[in-house]
């Protein structure tokens, strides 16, 4: 299970940055997330949740869960660009690229499932 593992660790790696980024105010995050409104807030939230559940399933690593964790992030990754109606935004770039690592993960996932069965 090394590449659903890896998953978590990029989440983990990539959120740490971005979550104290927002809540500290760096001059980046206006230029990717757009102004303080609760909408920003919101989209912290939910990045400090799929941080702590990477940060948990890492150290009580559920194959199950991971699945569903990481399909969420998916879907909603490959989403992004369709709602803002762009591929030039930063966080657009590295959520395509995740989700494509993600995808992996979770095909890995599946594969060692069925040959569980």
């Amino acid at each position: 299970m090394l590449f659903p593992k890896l998953s978590l660790i990029l989440n983990i790696l990539v959120l740490i940055p971005v979550c104290l980024g927002v809540l500290l105010k760096a001059n980046w995050v206006e230029e990717s997330f757009g102004i303080e409104t609760p909408a920003r807030g919101i989209l912290l939230s939910i990045y400090l949740a799929i941080l702590i559940f990477s940060a948990v399933l890492l150290f009580k690593f559920d194959p199950k869960m991971v699945m569903a964790l990481l399909s969420v992030q998916i879907v909603y990754k490959l989403l992004s660009p369709i709602m803002v109606g762009t591929i030039t935004n930063p966080v657009i770039i590295s959520n395509i690229f995740i989700a494509v690592f993600h995808s992996y993960s979770v095909w890995k996932i599946v594969l060692s499932q069925k040959s569980a069965l």
